[in-house]
């Protein structure tokens, strides 16, 4: 018989590729797909454990699915991903309606641990490998995203080894995909409609460190010739490893956005320091002077933590400076989370939560200023938009220009009679702004 099965994802979109993986591999060993987890046979929690938060929804998905193994079909409830990686033995002795937990090297063996609870032979089981074990390349994949874009990861593992980061213990070192696995996958995207790739990794400018005649901007180079590929964007390119021939490609490759994630996180350099950080405040403004100099037009989003131990007073206000100095078109901020397991997590001078959250409110305002300013100025513009979808009831569609990736970054409205189509490209002409978001009106003809 075939047997259903359901997928909830938590986490990154790196987490969403090992989803969309272990889906593809389910559906080619017989599995039936469904979005209704009250029918599943099969339940997969794929869990995140970066910060505390993550680890909280990941233990509340558990135990809402888990009510299915009374109230709908579920008898095989698997829990994958960097929770099951972190805390193996917690999750079993504490959720009894666990059956099976899969590490973050065993994805390729989903099938084998769902049949053998199925036929009772893996109850209570564990697959878990070494986490520096070699990427399977080619795995089947199930896109859970709009059928225009795909979010491509080049490599696993991290070898930063940031104080406050446990990514190292539950991915292992940096391992490159090849350059001739990634094209195939792309090439595949691509002639399933795919017009948008989104390159990711833990450390993203790390890519080809590990191999011979390999890097970023090689990659980028051999991805932008395949045909149906419109745009490539690149997430989480760590400062260090953004060289001028990575520049140069992203200034000259009609194909790469215009659009750089660089997670920073500080710019004071006791902080950076503390934490580990290869960067130091003069590096970071050295680089991101030469990025503006060298392409105009790019975005530059970054992340930023708050209340990392020992953070002085001072501290913040070099990075409020900074902020204010730099004006990035995107930021996000979190505030530090104390992980075990983790350097920092016994470092002395513990930052204590209420002056988290308020320096986190002031530099989230800070930036709310700037956003405002910087999304103003493109009042006026004629911007090239990927259309995703529209309001029915006010008509109006939904796009994003270069300078905004999926799901983190702002939207273009658009009031349009005609028929659009998820993934089309359109000239907009902006004709008004919020905080973060566009208004615009369709410009002669869209492409398709």
């Amino acid at each position: 018989m075939s047997y259903l099965v359901a997928f909830v994802s938590l986490g990154c979109d790196k987490n969403l590729v090992d989803s969309e993986n272990m889906l593809g591999i389910l559906h080619q060993g017989g599995y039936t797909l469904t979005g209704d987890e009250a029918l599943a046979d099969v339940l997969v929690v794929n869990t995140c454990c970066f910060i505390e938060d993550a680890k909280r929804e990941s233990i509340e998905n558990i135990l809402e699915v888990a009510k299915y193994k009374e109230e709908g079909n579920c008898k095989a409830l698997i829990v994958t991903g960097c929770m099951a990686e972190r805390y193996k033995q917690e999750i079993l002795d504490e959720i009894p309606e666990v059956d099976a937990l899969v590490g973050t090297t065993s994805y390729d063996k989903i099938v084998e641990v769902a049949d053998n609870i199925l036929s009772g032979k893996g109850i209570k089981t564990q697959h878990f490998e070494a986490i520096d074990k070699e990427i399977v390349e080619d795995m089947p994949r199930i896109l859970t995203t709009a059928g225009y874009f795909a979010y491509v990861k080049i490599a696993e593992g991290c070898d930063n080894h940031c104080t406050y980061c446990i990514i190292p213990k539950l991915r292992g070192k940096y391992r490159s995909r090849s350059i001739e696995s990634i094209k195939k996958e792309v090439q595949g995207l691509a002639k399933d409609g795919v017009s948008e790739i989104i390159l990711v990794a833990q450390d993203t400018t790390r890519y080809g460190s590990d191999l011979l005649d390999a890097s970023l901007a090689l990659l980028i180079r051999e991805l932008s010739h395949i045909q149906g590929i419109e745009w490539i964007r690149l997430l989480y390119c760590y400062p260090e490893g953004i060289t001028d021939e990575l520049i140069q490609e992203i200034k000259t490759n009609p194909k790469v956005c215009k659009y750089l994630d660089m997670p920073i996180q500080h710019a004071s350099n006791a902080v950076l320091k503390r934490m580990a950080r290869k960067s130091s405040l003069e590096y970071l403004k050295e680089l991101l002077t030469k990025l503006r100099k060298e392409i105009p037009e790019i975005a530059i989003r970054t992340t930023l933590i708050v209340g990392f131990p020992g953070e002085t007073q001072e501290d913040f206000d070099i990075l409020c400076d900074f902020v204010q100095e730099i004006q990035f078109d995107r930021l996000g901020v979190f505030t530090y989370s104390q992980e075990e397991d983790t350097p920092a997590a016994a470092f002395e001078d513990q930052i204590d939560e209420s002056v988290k959250q308020k320096r986190k409110e002031v530099l989230m305002n800070l930036q709310h200023s700037i956003s405002e300013k910087l999304t103003r100025k493109k009042i006026g513009q004629t911007m090239e938009v990927v259309i995703e979808g529209r309001l029915t009831e006010e008509n109006v569609y939904i796009g994003r220009t270069y300078q905004d990736a999926p799901d983190i970054d702002g939207q273009v409205f658009i009031d349009y009679d005609g028929q659009l189509l998820s993934g089309d490209l359109v000239n907009v002409h902006i004709v008004d702004a919020n905080d973060y978001d566009l208004i615009g009106e369709i410009v002669d003809e869209y492409s398709e």
